[in-house]
């Protein structure tokens, strides 16, 4: 790496810290986060599994879950065999590219899952608001139609923060990351160059998948709970608010720690920098281990599948 008046023109090689501040208990963060890790990967797994040979589930909501469980799956996977080399193994180097891929997986897998989100909450608008055309909107055909369309809009709003870190950004200050992984703003915040529209940009995705899904969201479950409260007979309303009550769970799990995490990570300045680095990872790690219990839990078909499951390998 070649050296001009104290910077680094195009590193080849970054060294993420982990968590800074918690070096010397990084080895015992990794433990809970690879428990999490492996409960997430199983009980997304296994509601993939269920609905994959369950024929009765062959339902938009269900599709839509296991869109949701895969994308916990990847998005999962993409940042902890990393995070336990560091933790563990103490390999903090990583190549330049390949961290601007895992930076690019990262934030591709967000906005899939706030898009699928988004789905879901259409897919309970329609069956509670107008349950009469819910079979002819959503068809088979509509819900791999959505499954692309959030896909390529994320995968596409993704590309230019590579774009533009790679052709705009020559010069870096250090090539030492302050994060666990490959973070948009903790890898142009190295840059010794004007990073204003790299900020401006990472704004406007943000705002353009998690901003614009969020109220759309919103909206829709608004317009869900005016319907519920509206009908006559108590049993209706409880059945009607049962079917989004997982849905409305997860929801809130992964907005409000995104925008937590937002939130401290660009203006928390006086919060310690290990707080936001645990925020992030949390919210990348415990959306994927949470999904799959709450709908487990909330959903009497996988539940009841499950249950069968276990019961069948006991009495064996």
């Amino acid at each position: 790496m070649l050296r001009l008046n104290g910077t680094v023109f195009m590193p080849s090689v970054l060294t993420l810290l982990g968590i800074p501040g918690l070096e010397s208990v990084q080895f015992w963060i990794g433990i809970p986060f690879s428990a999490m890790y492996i409960i997430a990967v199983f009980g997304n797994s296994l509601i993939l599994v269920i609905i994959k040979t369950e024929c009765s589930l062959h339902e938009p909501m269900y599709l839509f879950l296991a869109m949701l469980g895969a994308t916990d799956i990847a998005l999962s996977t993409c940042i902890l065999p990393k995070m336990l080399g560091i933790f563990w193994f103490h390999m903090p180097q990583i190549y330049f590219d390949v961290c601007l891929l895992q930076m690019w997986f990262i934030h591709t897998f967000q906005g899939i899952e706030s898009g699928v989100l988004l789905a879901m909450a259409m897919d309970r608008y329609v069956a509670i608001c107008d349950p009469l055309r819910h079979a002819t909107i959503f068809t088979n055909q509509l819900v791999t139609q959505i499954g692309v369309a959030v896909t390529l809009r994320s995968a596409l709003l993704a590309v230019p923060c590579l774009i533009l870190i790679k052709c705009r950004l020559k010069f870096y200050w250090t090539t030492v990351v302050s994060h666990s992984y490959c973070e948009h703003m903790a890898i142009v915040k190295l840059a010794a160059e004007d990073i204003r529209v790299n900020k401006i940009y990472g704004l406007f995705v943000a705002f353009s998948i998690l901003g614009i899904d969020i109220i759309f969201i919103t909206l829709s479950y608004i317009r869900i709970f005016i319907t519920v409260f509206s009908l006559p007979q108590k049993e209706a309303r409880l059945k009607a608010f049962n079917t989004c009550i997982a849905h409305i769970c997860v929801f809130l799990e992964f907005y409000l720690l995104a925008f937590f995490s937002f939130f401290t990570h660009r203006f928390g300045f006086h919060i310690p920098s290990y707080i936001h680095i645990l925020l992030s990872n949390l919210y990348l790690l415990v959306p994927p281990l949470l999904n799959p219990i709450v709908y487990g839990v909330k959903t009497k078909q996988i539940r009841d599948r499950v249950s069968k499951i276990f019961h069948s390998k006991d009495t064996s």
